[in-house]
């Protein structure tokens, strides 16, 4: 038996195409039933199911010896027999699961939990008792030993779940966001969730193959996940999904062919979890780097309204003098320091927002463009105050704090709505003018 126990690796050229074509039927039906797993948040199902199926699997080694011995069969390991008893075993897991969640008050994370580990310890019990050759490789995954029968079953399993997942796409997407809202359109929703139990089972019989009981639940969750962090339309995250499985069961199957001593499965998964950290770092909206950037722009854009809001106010107090407002107005404003300030008005000034005459007073005002924008956020504050001591029975003097958070996150509709709403004020609560941007704005700069 030691030289089964392990984990195997290639070891015949001539798999190379053989495991091939399992990672594309693999990728396909695991990235396909996979964006439903992750919509659904059943990542945990997918895992629990893997080592449901296990003692299916042995009983379907016994049954295939079995039927070997009467000669029913050639072989000691029939793919066929093997599928059906996993099948068997997987739905039987998935129906005790839903039933353990509708009898008990256990939620799906312990009734997952409870049938992951008994019938996985039924599989090993199983096991031990005569400890067939071949189970090895479903536990590891052995993609060297998949074979011409193997190939057939696994390229049918892969059509059939396309077929159905084609013909009921929307029912079962339904049913993965709000069950309820499925049942009042009349959708079928239990039959629809044994349906995609049983062809969650298919995937992973078809899966554990190459990858595994242990790993197969990073073949039915990564390519998905990272799909989900690119996109948010079903359609193009169910196709981002499938491309990810195939292309890391490819990829597996190919560097663990070069590498002497490499097991496929393992490859597999890693090349997977590259995938995904790859998207994790680079998705253009939902990535870390793009998280980054952009929370780099809101500040940077926070900062530059500030100072418009800052320099608006000195000049609506100063009567908007023509020549502007010295210098040292602007840091006793700000409370910042004299190279802080130059940052600043640096940036207003390469936005085309500030004019400023470096004489002897060092005056600044705003251009028409700045002085827009500089009562944008000037109305934008004011009105949340205003609408905070009028609908919100606010005191007059603590809306502040909340308004200068506020004033940067209003849209343009947002403020009209305010605005009707208010009867179109002209003051706020402390009696200033609430500025109205517009083209007369820009003759008074």
């Amino acid at each position: 038996m030691t030289d089964v126990v392990g984990i195997v690796a290639w070891q015949a050229p001539g798999a190379l195409p053989t495991a091939l074509l399992a990672s594309l039927a693999l990728g396909v039906v695991s990235g396909l039933l996979g964006t439903f797993v992750v919509l659904r948040r059943e990542s945990l199902f997918g895992d629990a199911l893997s080592h449901a199926v296990f003692p299916g699997i042995v009983a379907g080694f016994f049954v295939s010896s079995w039927l070997e011995q009467a000669g029913h069969a050639t072989g000691d390991r029939n793919p066929l027999v093997i599928l059906v008893c996993a099948m068997a075993a997987g739905l039987a897991g998935a129906f005790v699961v839903h039933l353990l969640q509708h009898t008990t008050r256990l939620k799906q994370d312990a009734s997952l939990g409870i049938v992951l580990s008994v019938f996985f310890a039924l599989g090993i019990g199983l096991f031990t008792i005569r400890q067939p050759a071949g189970v090895q490789g479903f536990f590891y995954g052995q993609a060297a030993a998949i074979d011409g029968r193997d190939l057939v079953m696994m390229l049918v399993v892969t059509l059939v779940v396309a077929l159905v997942v084609a013909v009921f796409r929307r029912p079962l997407l339904v049913a993965s966001f709000d069950r309820g809202y499925a049942q009042n359109l009349g959708y079928p929703v239990p039959a629809l969730t044994m349906l995609f139990s049983g062809l969650l089972t298919m995937a992973v019989v078809v899966a554990m193959q190459a990858v595994g009981v242990i790993l197969v639940s990073a073949m039915l969750i990564t390519p998905a996940a990272t799909a989900h962090l690119l996109t948010d339309r079903f359609p193009r995250m169910m196709a981002l999904s499938v491309f990810f499985a195939v292309l890391a069961g490819m990829l597996g199957s190919v560097i663990s062919y070069q590498v002497n001593g490499l097991a496929t499965g393992p490859v597999i998964a890693l090349g997977a979890a590259a995938l995904f950290a790859l998207s994790y770092l680079g998705a253009p909206r939902h990535g870390v780097l793009a998280r980054l950037v952009h929370g780099l722009r809101q500040r940077r854009r926070i900062e530059r309204e500030n100072a418009l809001k800052d320099l608006y106010r000195l000049l609506e107090e100063a009567g908007f003098p023509p020549d502007g407002i010295p210098l040292s107005n602007y840091l006793a404003r700000r409370r910042v320091e004299r190279t802080g300030a130059g940052r600043e008005l640096r940036n207003l000034e390469r936005a085309g927002e500030l004019i400023q005459s470096h004489g002897g007073a060092d005056l600044l005002r705003l251009s028409g463009k700045g002085l827009i924008e500089g009562a944008r956020v000037v109305r934008n504050h004011r009105l949340w105050e205003l609408y905070l001591t009028n609908e919100a029975a606010y005191q007059a003097d603590h809306v502040h704090d909340d308004a200068e958070i506020v004033e940067h996150l209003l849209s343009e509709e947002a403020i009209r709505r305010l605005e009707q709403e208010l009867g179109f004020p002209q003051t706020d609560p402390h009696g200033r003018p609430i500025p109205s941007p517009g083209p007369g704005l820009q003759a008074e700069a």
